[in-house]
């Protein structure tokens, strides 16, 4: 029996090829956008995807501050933070953080659906938000995807 194939092959840093995709999240549901965003950046989307490893591509998302949010989430839902000075709780709705940082909301939901470690902080940096249609990774050559055809 030829024992080579069957063995699970293991990514690792030098075999890993990252590629970089362009999304455009104009009226593209949050959550459904940044569910998405997570398994690329993870690498989930991959044959040789491998847990401990940053397999997952660079993804690009342009016109952020387009995003949708379904039902009454743009003025219930909220937004916790602490300055971390006595009594530093603030609170912020997405019509509020979409004013004032419109790259903000598509960051923390893609953020809260990566992992809780140092490989979920270095995933983050492979993602990439613009809130215009222009991005500064032309060079790149990213492939432009549409994301509710990807699963």
């Amino acid at each position: 029996m030829d024992t080579l194939s069957y063995k699970t092959v293991s990514a690792n840093k030098a075999t890993v090829n990252k590629g970089w995709v362009l999304i455009d999240a104009t009226d593209v549901v949050l959550g459904r956008l940044a569910s998405r965003v997570a398994l690329i950046l993870r690498g989930k989307t991959k044959p040789n995807y491998t847990p401990h490893v940053d397999c997952g591509d660079n993804v690009i998302i342009i016109n952020a501050e387009k995003v949708r949010l379904t039902g009454k989430k743009m003025t219930d839902k909220i937004y916790v933070r602490h300055t971390g000075y006595p009594g530093g709780q603030r609170f912020a709705t997405p019509s509020e953080l979409l004013k004032r940082k419109p790259l903000a909301v598509v960051e923390e939901a893609v953020r809260g659906m990566l992992p809780k470690n140092r490989l979920g902080a270095q995933l983050f940096r492979n993602l990439y938000v613009y809130a215009g249609g222009e991005h500064q990774q032309e060079a790149q050559k990213p492939k432009q995807i549409n994301i509710n055809e990807l699963l």
